[in-house]
């Protein structure tokens, strides 16, 4: 992708996204270590691809840069809360995330709940604020996408469908559900919520909804099949021989077959760009961020 429009996006979002961060969380907060873990886990190294896609959605429809900037950070802090909790060793018992110890590794077990719980918190706090929008409903409408997206029809939910049924056959259905929820729900959500600040109509929500949809599957069918293959996904690289933790539930690639889930991830792209038709030319960057998803090898 050298020199590409989306190359150039990506990075300039994932700064703004990082300095937003920064000037949130106080760096110099002397009543205990809960910010520093705070911004231990959300300002490591990542792709920030949800914040791209809440803020590309965003420019479609011209919404001003500090809200769509405000809304982005916010589901950053929801996303980096879910990473600290599903490290834990409750959870899937990772020692690497994203190429460091993780936040329980780091500080101790009980120091990461509380970052992940406060991060959580605070992207609520964002979200109400003036600054995001004027307009107390469309505030009130961001933060119930999010809460849903994030809570037990998202991104809990999910995580509790895995807790459920690792160690135990699952089928094809059930795996889709399981990913749908916790990962597809927080793309689903970036992207509707670039459309509600946008204050657009449901007709095009829906087909982002759509999008975001094949979208948020597809990247997670691809870190199925690079994890298949032993390569890094964010933790530590990984043989294929021993790539999944005795309670680690199956991937997509185990339950269907590689060359399904290869085939699989073409349909979910031709479908993902196929929603943004009704939006031309100003989807551009977001029909460059499917093939940049189908096509990554990290």
């Amino acid at each position: 992708m050298p020199n590409s429009p989306l190359k150039s996006s990506l990075l300039s979002c994932s700064l703004l996204v990082q300095k937003r961060m920064h000037d949130l969380l106080p760096e110099n907060f002397d009543d205990s270590k809960l910010v520093e873990a705070m911004r231990y886990s959300a300002m490591s190294e990542g792709k920030r691809i949800r914040p791209f896609l809440l803020i590309t959605v965003a420019q479609i429809f011209g919404v001003k840069p500090l809200a769509a900037l405000n809304a982005a950070t916010a589901i950053e802090f929801i996303h980096a809360y879910s990473l600290i909790h599903d490290d834990l060793p409750a959870m899937d018992d990772d020692d690497m995330r994203r190429g460091k110890p993780t936040c329980h590794k780091k500080f101790d077990e009980a120091t990461a709940i509380l970052a992940g719980d406060a991060l959580l918190t605070y992207a609520f706090e964002i979200l109400a604020d003036p600054t995001t929008s004027k307009d107390a409903s469309t505030r009130c409408e961001l933060i119930k996408t999010l809460a849903k997206a994030s809570g037990f029809q998202g991104m809990a939910g999910g995580q509790m469908i895995d807790l459920e049924k690792s160690d135990q056959k699952i089928s094809n259905e059930e795996l889709a559900k399981l990913h749908r929820l916790k990962t597809g729900e927080l793309f689903m959500a970036a992207a509707e919520m670039g459309a509600i600040i946008g204050r657009t109509g449901l007709n095009e929500r829906k087909a982002l909804r759509a999008f975001a949809h094949d979208l948020g599957l597809a990247f997670q069918i691809k870190d199925d099949i690079l994890d298949h293959r032993g390569i890094s996904i964010g933790k530590v690289e990984i043989d294929e021989a021993i790539h999944k933790k005795p309670k680690e539930n199956a991937s997509i690639v185990d339950v269907i077959g590689l060359e399904n889930a290869k085939k699989q991830l073409e349909l979910l792209r031709d479908q993902s760009i196929a929603h943004l038709k009704i939006f031309g030319e100003k989807a551009r960057l977001l029909v460059e961020l499917v093939e940049f998803i189908i096509a990554r090898d990290c």
